[in-house]
């Protein structure tokens, strides 16, 4: 079985490369607007932020280290959340371009995508009548044809190049085999216990968001790494909070944030990341369960502290 858990650890994905500037006026795109969403979210529960970057002129998603530092250095003067800097980036970007935010942070943590997969965001260009940017048709149109690449060269890198900062890992895994692909760099004692490991339900090409392969992603992870990691779920779309709260039924630590949902219920649009922060704190005190600290967050992922990153 994972590791025990104490309290449920909240993570907020306060902006991500999938969403649109058009799909939501609620999505923060500009250091500031992000750097105030980080602060929020975490005054609300949330005890690891996952950050990715914006180009604050059109909302397009950045690699650049330098957009990164115009609201890192903000949010960890104004709050102790774990900042977790992604690595997944968004289309066109080279593994250098995904790597360059997270190499200039050292972060404590950073997530880790744990296999090549096709990544669809195409769909949404059915819901919509216009946009404000023609980059957003391209940028959604692209991922018809688009293989989200995670080469085992690739995670090598990652891991070397990032693990000589201390930095530990949020391990994405779209799909059983990416349990695998991580089972793989455990044996390899490529990473180390206690693993991280984020089961990510509902984006297209990787598992669907239904309870049956919730329960099978964690059976396949207790048998792959027993005690040797901490669970937590992510649910794409309307598919969120259900899933969460089943997932802190069962053991498992629980993601939030408009990289994943727009939504805080059904036709309604979360206002901020702290919609969705204070919601599922709700529901897990509603169940008698614990929120973690962030201080409890880095015990429990034996993180290397927030005096320790290059912000």
């Amino acid at each position: 079985m994972a590791a025990e858990r104490s309290k449920v650890i909240i993570s907020c994905a306060v902006t991500g490369s999938i969403h649109t500037p058009t799909m939501s006026p609620h999505l923060p795109l500009t250091p500031a607007q992000i750097a105030e969403a980080s602060v929020e979210a975490a005054e609300a529960g949330a005890s690891i932020l996952h950050l990715h970057a914006r180009d604050p002129r059109d909302g397009r998603p950045t690699a650049d280290p330098d957009v990164f530092m115009e609201f890192l250095p903000q949010i960890r003067a104004r709050c102790d959340a774990v900042i977790n800097i992604t690595t997944g980036g968004g289309q066109g970007m080279t593994l250098e371009d995904r790597l360059a935010g997270a190499i200039a942070a050292e972060p404590e943590l950073a997530s880790f995508n744990m296999g090549s997969m096709n990544f669809g965001i195409f769909p949404m260009l059915d819901r919509y009548d216009s946009f404000i940017y023609p980059w957003e048709i391209a940028h959604l149109e692209a991922s018809r044809d688009h293989v989200f690449r995670n080469t085992f060269k690739d995670m090598e890198a990652i891991l070397a190049r990032l693990g000589a900062f201390g930095t530990r890992f949020e391990f994405e895994c779209y799909d059983v085999g990416h349990l695998y692909n991580l089972a793989h760099l455990l044996d390899r004692d490529l990473v180390k216990p206690p693993l991280f490991v984020q089961t990510i339900f509902g984006i297209l090409g990787g598992i669907g968001a239904d309870t049956e392969n919730l329960v099978h992603m964690k059976r396949m992870a207790d048998r792959l790494f027993g005690s040797d990691y901490h669970w937590s779920v992510l649910g794409a779309g309307r598919h969120q909070m259900g899933l969460l709260t089943m997932a802190s039924q069962m053991g498992g630590h629980v993601r939030v944030g408009l990289e994943d949902s727009l939504y805080i219920g059904k036709g309604q649009l979360a206002r901020s990341n702290a919609d969705q922060v204070r919601k599922i704190r709700r529901i897990l005190e509603e169940l008698s369960l614990e929120v973690a600290t962030p201080d409890e967050t880095r015990a429990m992922l034996r993180l290397k502290g927030g005096a320790n990153v290059a912000f």
